[in-house]
């Protein structure tokens, strides 16, 4: 295969109109959320994630999981925990059974807040599905997007 040769040229075509497609919708969302909750995407995907923890085995996620989940890395994902901490939305406390070990849970002000901006979410979700679905080259992954199925609990 070379540079110019057609497969690859399609499949970067691809790949620039899923970044395309991303990116339409998460400034979309990040405007939305900012304005209407003062709240960035990854703010609300993490209070989002963190808020579907439960006790028992499995229930709460280690800070590595968290930084898969959110798409950061643990650096960030800590100081981004950190600040959601420092406005109240967050707490962090020891593991019970591992003193190394700490979890993170949303504050009720963070359930609160994620309940407000739920909604707020959902809507520019769509409304950036809508839009992007007009354009000819997004029109097929906004199908694909719109197709696919939650994944099933763990």
């Amino acid at each position: 295969m070379t540079a110019t040769d057609p497969a690859l040229t399609a499949l970067a075509q691809g790949w620039c109109a899923l970044s395309l497609l991303h990116g339409r919708i998460e400034a979309h969302i990040e405007r939305a959320l900012q304005t209407g909750h003062d709240l960035s995407v990854r703010e609300y995907s993490l209070l989002d994630v963190l808020s579907r923890q439960h006790d028992g085995e499995g229930g709460h996620l280690q800070m590595k999981q968290v930084a898969d989940v959110v798409v950061l890395s643990q650096s960030a994902t800590t100081r981004l925990v950190t600040r959601l901490e420092d406005r109240g939305l967050l707490e962090r406390y020891l593991c019970p059974t591992d003193r190394r070990g700490i979890y993170t849970n949303v504050t009720e002000a963070g359930l609160a807040l994620l309940a407000e901006a739920r909604p707020t979410n959902d809507a520019a979700l769509r409304e950036a599905l809508d839009e992007a679905a007009e354009n000819p080259e997004l029109a097929p992954l906004v199908r694909v997007v719109e197709s696919l199925k939650a994944p099933a609990a763990a």
